[in-house]
């Protein structure tokens, strides 16, 4: 007859062992991110050059007006020393006027008229706190020679001079000269006002 009670008060023993171990431990959780070293490009003045008004009779018929030269300046911080090469891309290739140089895009009003072009070039290269030479490469890297102009899709390092391959450098300053020319006037219809529409990339990759 006292069966029954005894497993009651066995299994409820047993039931209560069973509490006290679910709350004699916590849990830990440990998160986070690994993230690859990585570099970080600025310009200056947001990357923006504005020429303001020009007015279309300052404009030369027979040939390209060039625009007064500018100067960004360009930093580049990375992690840790690293390999890497900084690439144009022209937001508006389809109305270049040719494969050295960046387009100004096209007359809003007249779209079949291409505005003018935009050079890069790089100026003061420092390293590290050491000075460097720009080097080119067309060849997506294989091959590379001293050279300050940065055409689009060409890739451009730096390095101390004299050396023909790029350097790791971890902190990079530089100047980025943009030359602007305005296409022969007599190419251009200019009885309203035509913005310039050049957009550029600094593309930076890891080589």
């Amino acid at each position: 007859m006292n069966t029954y009670p005894r497993l009651l008060a066995i299994v409820l023993l047993l039931s209560n062992v069973t509490t006290a171990f679910a709350a004699s431990f916590v849990e830990i959780t440990v998160t986070g991110r690994l993230t690859p070293d990585a570099c970080h490009v600025e310009l200056s003045d947001e990357g923006m050059v504005d020429y303001g008004k020009i007015p279309a009779h300052t404009l030369n018929p027979n040939e390209f007006t060039m625009l007064p030269s500018r100067l960004l300046e360009l930093s580049v911080q990375c992690s840790r020393p690293m390999l890497f090469a900084l690439v144009g891309v022209d937001n508006r290739a389809e109305s270049s006027l040719g494969p050295s140089v960046y387009s100004l895009g096209r007359n809003i009003h007249v779209p079949a008229e291409r505005l003018g072009s935009v050079a890069l070039s790089y100026r003061n290269p420092l390293g590290d706190a050491l000075s460097m030479q720009a080097l080119a490469s067309s060849d997506n890297g294989e091959t590379w020679a001293p050279a300050p102009n940065a055409p689009p899709r060409s890739y451009v390092g730096f390095a101390p001079p004299g050396d023909r391959q790029p350097d790791f450098i971890g902190q990079l300053s530089a100047q980025l000269q943009i030359d602007t020319a305005i296409n022969f006037a007599q190419y251009l219809t200019l009885n309203q006002e035509v913005p310039l529409d050049g957009s550029i990339v600094l593309d930076l990759r890891y080589l």
